[in-house]
């Protein structure tokens, strides 16, 4: 590509991004993917959740002739996004089994008469020869693949249908295609590669930072109190998602967050479909609406303005981890992930795992990438570091904005206590599950005890000088770091490794972390939450926080007329900047970041109205 047309198609690019969607500048990488895609580029684009993958291929649609195919896994996501892009003044489109056959075919037609910019389609349309004969009727631009991860058996959401879509490189070789994932391991991405055709793509992995989130991860003690706690002192009017390990515990927590007094929807692959999708749409279209979930909800939600994602089940990996979290701040401003954590996550993901159907190759990664976010969650070193780590980035210093930063984990000699939560493993004949274990310890007399005869045993009561907390935590570290595992049956019983020999003999320290056991009690206790303080993601005055909850209404009111997520309509860090800046004319209200040509036409005036209003 010659350096004129480079300057050209760069100048095309970023004259769209400003008209359209309203900003001066592309972000990290953007700039070099866009300009690599409207050359006519294959490219292969690892960037976070909120790091702006999209305009990697939608920006290229509008300044390519043709049609921009995008492959998207759900439903949701595709009308999600089309919505988005409707606002914006883009014509889009998306063709799915929530159409009738009319529609559908309207839509075709309109494909093939060049009538869109961007055709959003499941993986298993576009293979069919009905749609690929009708690509060959019309003038394609360029084949986006959007959660690419999806194509690899290494990836943490593999879905088969994604294997076809190799195809587009032998049906249409000269069309660039752009495959994108927000997480992949090394791999994973040599597995996408492999399997998409994308050989001679060019890569681009953008930084895995996501600064803008505070990462939380605690002992769990009494988790939906602790939540509650967290949720009311930090959030107690934000949007937020919840996820837990069975259908079972989502109904439970939903149920019982319900009763504290918010809005509150459950999401599971127990429910009906139609329920289902309601609850998703009432927490997609509404504002502080919280969604207890499996690991089934979010993939591909595009709602900005969550500020918290919180785990009260251990996730499966640290790329379901990363996943999972990323859907918090998608717009950039301060949220949190935040993380209640215990032995019985450990115990319970392992014996999924052991009990698991996959081959034993599977199951060796499977197991490596626990053994990973067990790390993560026990570490004593800033967590965004270790995090980073794992996709092969290097974070120099500590990041000053993660629980271990904030609050320094404090780290002791725990090998004399290693040697005792071990000994008493032994000597109870490697039968008993910690509560036992620690009542042996602590030298508390129970009917068990008596009944085995615990008490005869040496290393009853040598213990008596530490918490059943602190206990805990020396039993979930030495799970956590091999020297003990837990029987897959179903009974708890902790069993000695081989790691575990010296150890018990005194031939190898052990470090372990101390709880932060103040820290952990304060979880408990919910504290006051301030309306400026949870609901904006700023501090704000009382009378710019009115403002903010007046723009906020204001916001809700046309999306409401409008069937659509208030989102489309202006994300929060747009309505900040009206806040921050108070426009009091279209000519200021066009400069604000995210105010395109076509919103200014739409909105300007009813916005510009609540600010004159208010101020």
């Amino acid at each position: 590509m010659s350096q004129a047309l480079s300057i050209k198609s760069r100048d095309a690019a970023l004259e769209t991004l400003r008209r359209v969607y309203g900003y001066d500048a592309f972000r990290g990488q953007q700039a070099g993917i866009i300009d690599h895609m409207i050359a006519g580029g294959d490219a292969m684009v690892l960037m976070p959740t909120g790091g702006g993958k999209s305009l990697c291929f939608q920006i290229p649609a509008l300044v390519r002739p043709g049609v921009a195919v995008v492959v998207s896994p759900l439903i949701a996501l595709m009308r999600d996004q089309v919505d988005a892009l409707r606002q914006v003044g883009v014509n889009a489109a998306y063709l799915n089994s929530s159409l009738d056959w009319r529609d559908a075919v309207e839509i075709e037609r309109q494909v093939e008469r060049g009538e869109l910019d961007l055709i959003y389609v499941a993986p298993e349309r576009l293979v069919t020869p009905r749609f690929l004969d009708l690509l060959e009727r019309s003038k394609v631009c360029l084949f986006a693949l959007d959660e690419a991860h999806c194509v690899s058996q290494w990836g943490h959401d593999f879905r088969p249908e994604y294997l076809q879509l190799s195809i587009l490189h032998e049906r249409f070789p000269t069309i660039p295609r752009i495959a994108l994932t927000a997480t992949a391991d090394a791999q994973t991405r040599a597995d996408i590669q492999a399997r998409l055709n994308l050989g001679d793509a060019k890569v681009f992995i953008d930084s895995f930072d996501r600064p803008n989130i505070t990462y939380r991860v605690l002992p769990k003690q009494e988790a939906k109190r602790q939540l509650w706690a967290f949720i009311k002192t930090h959030h107690a009017e934000d949007a937020g998602i919840v996820y837990c390990l069975s259908r079972a515990k989502v109904d439970e927590t939903a149920t019982w967050l319900a009763a504290q007094g918010r809005e509150v929807v459950p999401y599971h692959a127990g429910l009906d479909a139609r329920t289902r999708e309601a609850n998703q749409d009432r927490f997609i279209k509404g504002e502080g609406v919280i969604v207890v979930a499996t690991v089934a909800f979010g993939m591909g939600i595009d709602k900005p303005n969550v500020r918290f994602v919180a785990h009260l089940d251990l996730p499966k990996s640290m790329e379901a981890y990363y996943q999972e979290t990323g859907r918090a701040g998608r717009d950039g401003l301060p949220a949190d992930a935040w993380m209640a954590y215990g032995l019985s996550d450990v115990v319970a993901m392992r014996q999924m795992l052991e009990s698991s159907e996959a081959p034993p190759e599977i199951k060796r990664i499977e197991k490596h990438k626990l053994e990973a976010l067990i790390g993560f969650c026990e570490t004593a070193a800033c967590r965004r570091q270790v995090l980073l780590n794992y996709f092969g980035e290097v974070l120099p210093e500590p990041c000053g904005n993660c629980d271990t930063c904030l609050e320094p984990v404090e780290t002791f000699d725990g090998s004399i206590a290693a040697q005792k939560a071990l000994a008493a493993v032994y000597r109870t004949g490697q039968m008993f599950g910690t509560g036992h274990l620690i009542d042996v310890l602590r030298g508390t007399m129970t009917e068990k005890i008596e009944k085995f005869r615990h008490d005869q045993i040496k290393t009853f009561g040598v213990g008596a000088d530490m918490s059943k907390q602190e206990w805990g935590s020396v039993y979930r570290q030495l799970v956590a770091a091999g020297y003990l595992t837990v029987d897959h049956e179903g009974y708890g019983a902790l069993h000695l490794t081989k790691s575990a020999a010296p150890v018990l003999k005194g031939q190898q320290s052990v470090r372990l972390r101390r709880d932060n056991q103040a820290a952990v009690k304060k979880s408990l206790r919910a504290q006051r939450g301030s309306r400026s303080g949870s609901s904006a993601p700023a501090v704000l005055s009382q009378a710019d926080d009115d403002l903010w909850h007046k723009l906020k209404a204001c916001r809700l009111e046309l999306a409401r007329t409008q069937g659509v997520p208030p989102y489309v309509i202006f994300h929060d860090s747009t309505l900040l900047e009206m806040v921050r800046q108070k426009p009091r004319d279209p000519y200021r209200m066009g400069q604000l970041p995210g105010v395109g040509t076509s919103k200014l036409d739409r909105y300007g005036d009813a916005f510009l109205a609540v600010i004159r209003q208010t101020v």
